[in-house]
């Protein structure tokens, strides 16, 4: 039986050698990692079954993104304590991963204790969000009141859009869904119709705006 303290985390993120560090701290803290991936998709299939007590999750996932693992989640009744552990700031980003179920927001460069402290939090159903996340506050406004011009997207509209910024053609993403192409081609035409896009470079444009294409390391 797991001591008081304990937790069984999961780690998605596609860097080794992060992985193996949040190994080690969360290890010493007397936590167990249950498992780890660096594609989304996989490790969709497997916290099915390990059902951790926290999820620690990137944002930038070789080309994927954790707020798509997030919105399939939420999509399966999937809904695990999650963190999201990242360098991007934008806040954008920290009001998606929020209105999609995450807990937790923490930034890479944020110390240990902040961690260790941010899983006790979600692993009791409650919110944190780590220092350099606070500071993106303006005069105490709840990141979750930013407006959010995906808001009007469905699920599946989000993922398409993700994907055709990133300039994945309809063929490869209607593979990647299990769509066909005809239907990936009608999505886009009604994503772009309701966020007011005319044309490819500006529906890029607007993922960036939106902080959905940001760059991480």
């Amino acid at each position: 039986m797991d001591s008081p303290g304990m937790s069984r985390i999961f780690l998605v993120d596609d860097h080794t050698m992060v992985r193996e560090g949040l190994r080690s701290v969360l290890e010493k803290a007397g936590h167990q990692v249950v498992g780890e991936d660096a594609d989304p998709a996989h490790a969709l299939t497997v916290l099915s079954q390990l059902a951790p007590d926290v999820l620690l999750l990137d944002l930038n996932l070789n080309g994927s993104s954790g707020l798509m693992l997030l919105l399939e989640l939420q999509r399966r009744n999937l809904m695990l304590p999650t963190i999201v552990l990242t360098m991007s700031a934008h806040p954008h980003q920290v009001s998606e991963a929020l209105r999609m179920g995450a807990l937790g927001y923490v930034l890479k460069g944020a110390s240990s204790r902040e961690l260790l402290q941010a899983i006790e939090t979600v692993r009791q159903g409650q919110r944190f969000l780590g220092e350099g996340v606070v500071a993106l506050r303006h005069d105490g406004a709840d990141l979750l009141a930013l407006d959010d011009p995906l808001s009007q997207l469905t699920t599946r509209e989000r993922q398409i859009m993700e994907q055709v910024a990133r300039g994945q053609t309809s063929a490869a993403i209607a593979k990647q869904l299990n769509l066909s192409p005809k239907t990936v081609e009608t999505y886009r035409s009604r994503l772009m119709r309701k966020l007011g896009v005319d044309n490819l470079p500006g529906l890029v444009r607007f993922a960036m705006q939106c902080g959905m294409l940001q760059g991480e390391t």
